[in-house]
């Protein structure tokens, strides 16, 4: 039985498949389950039959436990046959992660965009022991607690590496426009940007179906974040043009497979929430910013709970977007303060 529809967005399956099994959300397309973790504790797979082998649409992270899951999906419900092609929706470690592992192990072919290979492929060589300093001082700059800078300035910081695969040399490129054979189905690929640099989804021309990664996903936002490696970039304005975008594709009738939570119909609907909330997170900010502050004083305009440590990361960063974002079209002003913290603040 599936979910009741709320506010015309449906879920045809009340719960993810177990770990290990599949579901079948359409004719020779699998549905998986990996762990993560972390607070959001899983991605979405999918498996798409090509007769004599499978293509794979991401991965999960690289640990012995995913791998192990891995195993059990290919000779239970991938029934033997071997993965010839990994598609990745864009360079995140949990969808990833384990590319190189199917390319090394499995001699899988590895698609995706030159964006995403680029990204995955350097941040999982640039190992580091200790923070840089260049990201102690983008920390600084967006007033960071001074406790937990503290704490990430003494310890070892995350590493792509930890959670990716090495990564062979050798990919296929996905591009805007190309036309991809999948699961018998021929697919138009649609790039969108904000929470990943040319993040690819998959819109079938043959039935109803999306492939969506974590551009277009329900119940939650996708994070979009700010870091020392583009700092005055302005991913929000690239997500706001993304989804204006797709959502001129979107049709009620279309099932989006995405990279997070149960797939889902009612893709309009869904287009409409994301775009009005951040139209709405950017007006909140905009008037919380009557006296001047910090990004980690920003937080209760843009999220509607207490950010503990464990979220306070990706926390900041999306404070930094939005923030750059109202600096970019010039309705805040930004100065430096003696400690290297930005204080923002309204125009007029």
């Amino acid at each position: 039985m599936s979910r009741a529809p709320e506010a015309g967005i449906r879920y045809p399956w009340d719960e993810p498949p177990a770990e290990g099994e599949a579901i079948e959300v359409a004719d020779g397309i699998l549905w998986f389950r990996l762990p993560l973790p972390m607070a959001l504790d899983h991605v979405n797979v999918y498996a798409l039959d090509e007769g004599d082998s499978w293509t794979i649409i991401d991965t999960g992270f690289a640990s012995k436990r995913s791998r192990g899951i891995w195993e059990t999906i290919l000779k239970g419900p991938l029934a033997g046959k071997p993965v010839g092609r990994v598609v990745v929706t864009h360079h995140h470690p949990d969808h990833v992660g384990l590319a190189g592992w199917f390319q090394s192990e499995h001699g899988a072919e590895l698609w995706t965009t030159r964006t995403a290979w680029l990204f995955a492929r350097m941040l999982s060589l640039d190992v580091q022991a200790v923070p840089t300093q260049e990201t102690l001082n983008f920390y600084r700059s967006a007033g960071m607690d001074e406790d937990i800078f503290a704490q990430r300035a003494s310890e070892r910081p995350f590493n792509f590496s930890d959670v990716v695969a090495p990564m062979p040399l050798g990919f296929r490129r996905i591009k805007q426009d190309d036309i991809i054979a999948m699961g018998g189905r021929e697919w138009h690929v649609h790039i969108g940007n904000g929470h990943a640099p040319e993040h690819a989804t998959f819109w079938s021309r043959n039935d109803n179906l999306v492939i969506s990664g974590d551009q277009i996903l329900p119940s939650i936002s996708s994070n979009i974040g700010v870091y020392a490696t583009e700092p005055e970039a302005d991913p929000v304005a690239d997500w706001l043009e993304s989804c204006e975008r797709l959502a001129r594709l979107a049709r009620p009738e279309h099932l989006a497979l995405g990279g997070h939570k149960l797939p889902f119909t009612g893709m309009p609907t869904r287009m409409r929430q994301l775009i009005d909330n951040h139209h709405g997170a950017l007006k909140r900010l905009a008037g919380h910013l009557d006296t001047p502050k910090t990004a980690g004083e920003c937080f209760p305009p843009l999220f509607k709970r207490k950010i503990g440590k464990t979220e306070y990361g990706l926390a900041l960063v999306e404070a930094f977007a939005h923030l750059n974002h109202l600096y970019h079209v010039g309705e805040v002003s930004r100065t430096r303060r003696d400690d290297g913290a930005f204080l923002w603040q309204k125009m007029g």
